[in-house]
Order: structure tokens, then sequence, then C-alpha cells
């Protein structure tokens, strides 16, 4: 089993956006520890353990993959893109609101920007 396999991911949006910021402070808490454990060895001027080094950074390493897979499914429960969804529903108000022969004017006019702004 990977990692990915081994990690649920909540249900929500408010559910994701609540676990990211648990994982935000497992990571500082982790990164701390690691520089905490480092500022020891350097007073006592010893070698680092390598065995609580490792599983550190590979605690870390999880975490942020973790924090990683939370985000993106946070973006897909979101609809990653609310301008575009907007976008989509302003175009909706308007063909419904506008006479034929106005929409199409509109239509033309954008058309005509869009090709002067993104040449293809």
């Amino acid at each position: 089993m990977t990692v990915q396999d081994a990690i649920s991911l909540p249900d929500s949006a408010p559910a994701c956006r609540e676990r990211l910021v648990e994982l935000q402070g497992e990571i500082a808490s982790i990164k701390t520890q690691i520089a905490t454990a480092d500022i020891a060895r350097q007073a006592r001027r010893g070698a680092l353990d390598p065995q609580g080094f490792h599983r550190a950074r590979t605690a870390l390493r999880f975490k942020q993959q973790e924090l990683a897979r939370v985000s993106a499914h946070l973006a897909t429960l979101s609809g990653d893109r609310p301008r575009e969804r907007f976008k989509d529903t302003l175009i909706g108000v308007l063909r419904e609101h506008l006479p034929d022969d106005a929409w199409q004017s509109a239509l033309g006019v954008a058309r005509a920007r869009h090709v002067r702004e993104v040449p293809e």
C-alpha cells in the first residue's frame, strides 16, 4: 500500500480547510523538532542521531504529501475556478436578457477583442 492509499481525504471543503490547518501545524512542529535537534547537536559538538533525523524527515515528507493531496482535493471540491464559473453564469444571464441581435453583436465585439488581445 502506498502513502497515497493510506491518506483519507475529507468529504467536504470545510473539512479539507480544517485538515490543511492541522497539517500546517504538524509540519511546523516537525520542522521545529529538526531544528531543535540540530541546535542541540551543535551545542554539544556531536553528531546528529541519524535514525531520529531520518524518522523526522520521513514524517515531514509524508505530511507534505498529505498537504498536497488535501489541497488538490479541496480544489476539486471548490470547483477550482470560481471566476470561470462566474463568467459562465454572467453569460447565461446576459443571454437570457438580451435580444438576439444585441447578443450576436456583443459576441462579435468580444471575439474581435479576444483575437486582438490573445493571438493564436
